[in-house]
């Protein structure tokens, strides 16, 4: 159009007319919104949660209280160029804070074992931070993210909601469905970098005592033989082992403040 009207030297109207184009179109500029406070949001997050796509950028950001429709956080990813990259080295970790009332930080992990047939099975293990309670062994042959959501579910109907779960950053604990379910119960989520287990701790440390002391010392039968043996393993940590975190207590001895979170 530009080009006809430079050329030829004849105004807009004659040009579309000649081009059969309305001039509507030739007119037209865009009223579409703002996107820079979404766009800088966006940046904020990719830079704090480098392994996350745009997806799980997008629900971060609607706890936020930004809300876009279905194509436009792609859209604004690429244009950002926030696709995750291959990392250019590991950085130090911070070290990790212990927390000082009950209810502030459950920490979750996997154990894997197998039964004397060979038939393998995973136990989900709950830890609260503070008191170092082991607040829930599940096990089972298969684990799903909606298992897991269940299962924290109960716990929190019989304790109360925390303010934080920690996990690794293993396919169970990062879908969809468990940011999903964070952002609806608002308890925040922390996982760790990966190579440091150690910012999970706690729980990490509860792990080795579990397997040292009951899975690598006993043949399990069946399932059912195996949930036997790990409740009364579980209801003896909690109520009589000695813990030289606590000062040789248990963890049912540590008491403190209860924080529950609505």
């Amino acid at each position: 159009m530009a080009h006809v009207i430079a050329v030829h030297w004849v105004s807009q109207r004659r040009a579309c007319k000649a081009l059969a184009v309305d001039r509507s179109s030739v007119r037209y500029r865009s009223v579409g919104p703002d996107d820079a406070g979404a766009r800088a949001a966006m940046k904020a997050v990719a830079a704090e949660r480098r392994r996350f796509g745009y997806q799980r950028i997008d629900v971060m950001l609607e706890r936020q209280g930004i809300v876009m429709y279905l194509k436009k956080p792609r859209r604004l990813y690429h244009d950002g160029r926030l696709q995750v990259r291959r990392r250019d080295g590991r950085k130090r970790a911070l070290p990790m804070l212990v927390p000082d009332a009950l209810n502030q930080r459950w920490s979750l992990d996997f154990v894997s074992d197998a039964l004397t047939n060979g038939r393998r099975f995973r136990v989900l293990a709950v830890v609260d931070d503070y008191s170092r309670k082991c607040l829930a062994l599940v096990a089972d042959t298969s684990l799903s993210d909606l298992r897991v959501m269940r299962e924290l579910e109960a716990l929190i109907g019989r304790r109360g909601k925390p303010a934080m779960g920690g996990s690794d950053n293993g396919t169970k604990l990062t879908s969809m469905a468990v940011l999903s379910w964070s952002q609806h119960t608002g308890i925040q989520w922390h996982y760790t970098a990966p190579g440091k287990p150690m910012q999970n701790g706690f729980v990490e440390s509860f792990n080795g005592r579990f397997r040292d002391e009951l899975l690598n010392e006993t043949l399990f039968s069946s399932l059912a033989d195996a949930r036997e043996q790990i409740r009364a393993w579980q209801h003896d940590y909690n109520h009589h082992r000695p813990h030289s975190g606590l000062g040789t207590i248990p963890p049912v001895g540590r008491h403190g403040p209860c924080t529950v979170f609505r």
